[in-house]
C-alpha cells in the first residue's frame, strides 16, 4: 500500500566522541548535522529525518522500513582503507571507524532494498565502497598533477570546474555540461564499484561524480550541492529529483 504525504529522507549525522574538560567534567559522545542538509531536503519537498549511527542489524533493517530515501552526508575523516583492502598511507587523515561502519552497512542496505540513495562529498565515496571500489587515500602524495580541491574557502561559490558527462542521470538533472562545484576533500574515488559509471570528471581528470546502472536512483558527488543550492538553481534540482525518486517510494 503505498504511504501518502512528503517523502522521508535519512540524512546520517556525524558523530562527535566523548571528551573530558581540563576541570575533570565528562562531556558524552553527540550527534551532529549541518543544518544545510536538512534545509536542501525540505526545499525540495521532502521531510528531513537526523539518523544516527546505530550498531544493530534489526535498527538498520527497520530504519529502511520508515524512510523512502537515504542521503550519506559528508564530514571530515576518512574511510578505513581496510575496506577496500588496501593498507594505510602517510597521508591518510582521521579515520571514524563507527560512523564509517554504519554509513557503509547503511548504504548496503538500502541498496539492496533499492532505496534512492545521495551521496554528498564523503557520502560519495562510501557508496563506491559500498559497492567494491577504491578510493586514493591521499591526493596530493599519490596524485602530485592534481588540482587544489581542498578549497573550503571557496564552498560559498565553488572553486573549480568540473565536466558533467553526457548520457547520465546526472546530465539530465543539471542539464549543464560545465559546472563550477566547491569541493572540501583530499581522498577521491579512484576504481568505481560494480555497477556505477562516472558522470562527472574534474579537469585534472579525477572523478567528481558517480551513478549507478543498476538501480532505480543512486547518484554521488564528491561536492557540496547543499550549499550551492541556495544560489545556484541547477544545484537545486539535485535534491528535487532525489526527492522525486523518493516520492515513488510512497
Amino acid at each position: 500500500m503505498s504511504r501518502r504525504g512528503a517523502p522521508v529522507i535519512g540524512i546520517t549525522a556525524a558523530l562527535s566522541p566523548a571528551q573530558r574538560h581540563s576541570n575533570g567534567d565528562r562531556r558524552e559522545a553527540s550527534h551532529f548535522l549541518p543544518h544545510r542538509y536538512c534545509r536542501a531536503v525540505e526545499n525540495a519537498g521532502a521531510v528531513a529525518l537526523i539518523v544516527p549511527a546505530m550498531k544493530s542489524n534489526a535498527a538498520l533493517r527497520r530504519l529502511c522500513d520508515l524512510v523512502d530515501g537515504l542521503l550519506i552526508s559528508g564530514g571530515d575523516f576518512d574511510i578505513d582503507p581496510s575496506y577496500y583492502g588496501e593498507k594505510p598511507i602517510a597521508g591518510l587523515g582521521m579515520i571514524k571507524q563507527e560512523r564509517t561502519e554504519f554509513e557503509l552497512d547503511l548504504a548496503i542496505g538500502a541498496l539492496k532494498r533499492d532505496l534512492p540513495v545521495l551521496g554528498l562529498c564523503g557520502g560519495e565515496q562510501a557508496i563506491n565502497v559500498a559497492l567494491g571500489g577504491t578510493l586514493y587515500q591521499d591526493i596530493p602524495s599519490q596524485l602530485p598533477h592534481a588540482g587544489n580541491h581542498q578549497q573550503s574557502h571557496k564552498k560559498e561559490i565553488g572553486g573549480h570546474r568540473i565536466t558533467v558527462h553526457q548520457r547520465t542521470r546526472l546530465r539530465e538533472i543539471l542539464r549543464r555540461h560545465r559546472v563550477e562545484v566547491n569541493t572540501t576533500h583530499h581522498q577521491a574515488v579512484k576504481q568505481i564499484g560494480k555497477g556505477l559509471i562516472v558522470n562527472a570528471t574534474a579537469e585534472d581528470g579525477l572523478i567528481e561524480g558517480i551513478e549507478s546502472e543498476r538501480h532505480s536512483f543512486v547518484i554521488g558527488v564528491q561536492w557540496h550541492p547543499e550549499v550551492l543550492a541556495l544560489r545556484y538553481e541547477h544545484q537545486r534540482r539535485i535534491f528535487s529529483a532525489f526527492t522525486a525518486a523518493c516520492r515513488l517510494r510512497r
